[in-house]
């Protein structure tokens, strides 16, 4: 295996794979609808507002590495939604859908031995795919803990007890 395979085997696993991380698909499926836009006390965000931001964060990171044309949302009020609570009881399946399919298009990318995981993108500022790739893992795992912080909190993840809200 060559030195650029194997930085593309482990990109793929710091994505999707488990690593010393809780996997995505774990902390952002079964969450109750009822606890979707609960703030606990103390808390910053719901588990929505945390889910609907690493959707946007992780779209605008995909699409800012593979199309010079793309614009990034106004920040930092773009990369948030605009309501605590998901507008129905299919949003939160429907954001963490949209969620999947973009890191396993960025897996795809990165997989791409055509890309050159080292090289300036051309309409940026020094960023290359790799850093993209990293950042998208590194807040990826930021915001994941958080949600498994906010389960916790509210009595939906493991042995937890919810507190008041």
């Amino acid at each position: 295996m060559t030195i650029d395979q194997s930085l593309r085997q482990h990109l793929r696993k710091l994505l999707i794979g488990r690593q010393a991380h809780v996997q995505s698909e774990e902390v952002l499926t079964g969450v109750p609808f009822d606890l979707q836009g609960a703030r606990p006390g103390g808390a910053e965000h719901t588990p929505w507002q945390v889910l609907e931001h690493l959707r946007i964060a992780q779209c605008d990171i995909l699409e800012f590495s593979r199309d010079p044309g793309h614009v990034s949302p106004s920040f930092p009020e773009g990369y948030w939604p605009q309501t605590a609570t998901p507008p129905d009881e299919h949003a939160w399946g429907e954001s963490y859908a949209r969620f999947k399919r973009d890191l396993l298009e960025m897996v795809d990318l990165v997989s791409d031995p055509g890309q050159d995981l080292l090289a300036p993108l051309p309409h940026g500022t020094g960023q290359t795919l790799l850093r993209e790739a990293l950042l998208i893992a590194d807040h990826n795992a930021y915001h994941l803990g958080e949600m498994v912080l906010l389960r916790r909190m509210l009595g939906c993840w493991g042995e937890a007890k919810p507190v008041d809200v």
